[in-house]
């Protein structure tokens, strides 16, 4: 397996999804933020089916942003139908249910206490742990040690999570 694919649809993942979300939540540009949902979710999709790990992390994430309500704007519905869309043509891979459902609750937690946590305590440790939201960069971690994960998933994922914070520098430097 090539993880330097993988690397870099989890590195287009991540800047694609926050360009998407900055672009519609700040400019309130419908058109290229859609664009850029579904280069989001080509690059995810593929990512999904070409390393289960992959898949845990993204399906783990679409699903948790639904049930944390983040799903709220016409471009995640479309990001979210396209990614669907390819996954259902494709094949969605064979995953444990006990596995996804420990990503999704971390994320679910992630999300939630990203909106809570960081507003309700001065303590600066917890606020930064979830304003980054750290809890599932742990989980990956520890499911890459107990040999769940290939450790180059948990580098990937750390990718992604760099590019995502890169797009964020980018559109506030550029729009």
């Amino acid at each position: 397996m090539n993880y330097v694919v993988l690397a870099v649809l989890f590195i287009l993942s991540g800047f694609f999804m926050k360009y998407s979300d900055d672009l519609y939540d700040e400019k309130h540009d419908l058109v290229f933020s859609t664009f850029f949902g579904i280069l989001c979710a080509i690059a995810s999709v593929a990512a999904t089916v070409y390393n289960t790990g992959a898949a845990y992390i993204f399906i783990s994430i679409l699903i948790g942003n639904l049930i944390a309500l983040k799903v709220d704007g016409i471009h995640h519905i479309i990001t979210l139908i396209v990614f669907l869309a390819v996954l259902l043509v494709v094949g969605i891979p064979d995953l444990s249910l006990v596995i996804l459902l420990i990503c999704i609750l971390t994320i679910l937690a992630d999300e939630v206490c990203h909106e809570i946590i960081p507003k309700r305590t001065e303590n600066g440790f917890l606020s930064l742990f979830f304003e980054y939201r750290f809890l599932m960069k742990i989980v990956v971690l520890l499911l890459a040690v107990c040999g769940v994960f290939d450790i180059w998933v948990f580098v990937c994922f750390i990718l992604f999570d760099l590019s995502y914070a890169g797009a964020g520098i980018v559109f506030e430097k550029f729009n």
